[in-house]
């Protein structure tokens, strides 16, 4: 029965780190241009941008936060320096993952180092959000639950049933 709870928070934990995430990869990538309009942007292209930005981190992410997820809940790893390393690693692994990469030089071709920047920076960000909801508390549902403490002894004078 606790695994199924803790599924529920992992699930809300990622959504909510994905949020976060998506927020910080279109804000980071459009601020050029909004500075460039002098901050007239229509809101609801904003909202669009935003939903595309979520799905898209979220789809691209879920292999690879899948994996540290795991592997914190199995060792019941509940550092924050883990979940910020871990989600260091998900966001340069999903910008990598969009790369041209070549087997016969072994280097990937077309790396923009302020993408790489604001994906890693994302994904740090990320981690911490999961963290906060989920990460603190990995592995909690393999602990025993604790037993029930008996109740205290009766007075000398009362009466015995």
């Amino acid at each position: 029965m606790a695994v199924i709870g803790r599924l529920f928070v992992v699930a809300f934990g990622f959504l909510m780190a994905c949020f976060v995430a998506g927020i910080i990869v279109v804000g980071a990538v459009l601020y050029p241009e909004i500075s460039d309009f002098g901050g007239q942007i229509d809101q609801s292209a904003i909202d669009i941008v935003l939903g595309f930005g979520f799905i898209f981190i979220s789809g691209f992410a879920l292999l690879p936060a899948l994996i540290v997820v795991l592997i914190t809940e199995a060792f019941f790893i509940r550092s924050v320096l883990a979940y910020a390393v871990g989600g260091a690693i998900v966001g340069a692994a999903c910008y990598l993952g969009l790369i041209p990469f070549d087997p016969d030089t072994m280097q990937f071709h077309g790396i923009v180092r302020r993408h790489m920047e604001i994906m890693t920076g994302a994904g740090i960000v990320a981690g911490l959000v999961y963290w906060l909801i989920a990460g603190r508390t990995a592995g909690a549902w393999r602990e025993p639950t604790r037993p029930l403490r008996p109740p205290p002894p009766l007075p000398s004078q009362s009466p015995k049933a």
